[in-house]
């Protein structure tokens, strides 16, 4: 069994390497999406609401919502694979809550990209509305969640920075040595 999660901040190329693992046949529980559906079930637009939702969600349930609620999604998808990505930590309380669950087998793999990169890539990606909130406003937001410790804490640290097929040649290097244990 392996537990492979990324962290990084919007923009980095997270949503990248679960579509390498993907194509790899890895199952990915996204914990993005955690936050989509609670968007959803609060009658809100996740484009629109994900970051003042993702924050309610930790003030009203404590700082590892999110992760308790991905926790149960991660073990379904390791019923059927040996390894599983996780994509989107956001904090280092998040990155110890699994590394507590699955130990060893819970490796963290960090993804960075300088701030204009990842301003150009998320407008080209089409999810998020830039008028709503700003990529500094993000940032701001998901490093006050803790992000920078889980980053500190990762495994494994890439720079994104070289071309796309360059990236996903990395990711794919890093998914087959976890398939490997």
């Amino acid at each position: 069994m392996r537990v492979i999660g990324t962290v990084g901040l919007p923009g980095s190329g997270k949503g990248e390497a679960a579509a390498v693992a993907r194509e790899e046949g890895i199952p990915v529980v996204t914990m993005g999406d955690v936050i989509r559906r609670e968007c959803r079930d609060r009658g809100l637009d996740p484009a629109d609401h994900h970051g003042e939702v993702a924050t309610a969600m930790r003030e009203e349930d404590g700082p590892l919502a999110i992760a308790e609620r991905s926790l149960p999604l991660i073990e379904e998808r390791l019923e059927g694979s040996r390894v599983v990505l996780v994509d989107g930590l956001r904090s280092g309380a998040e990155a110890k809550r699994f590394e507590e669950a699955f130990g060893e087998d819970f490796t963290l793999i960090a993804v960075e990209a300088p701030f204009e990169i990842r301003e150009q890539r998320l407008g080209t990606r089409g999810r998020d509305n830039p008028e709503t909130e700003s990529l500094e406003t993000r940032d701001e937001r998901e490093l006050g969640f803790g992000m920078g410790e889980a980053m500190t804490r990762a495994d494994v640290t890439i720079e994104n920075t070289d071309s796309l097929e360059r990236f996903r040649e990395r990711i794919r290097e890093l998914l087959s040595k976890g398939m490997e244990r």
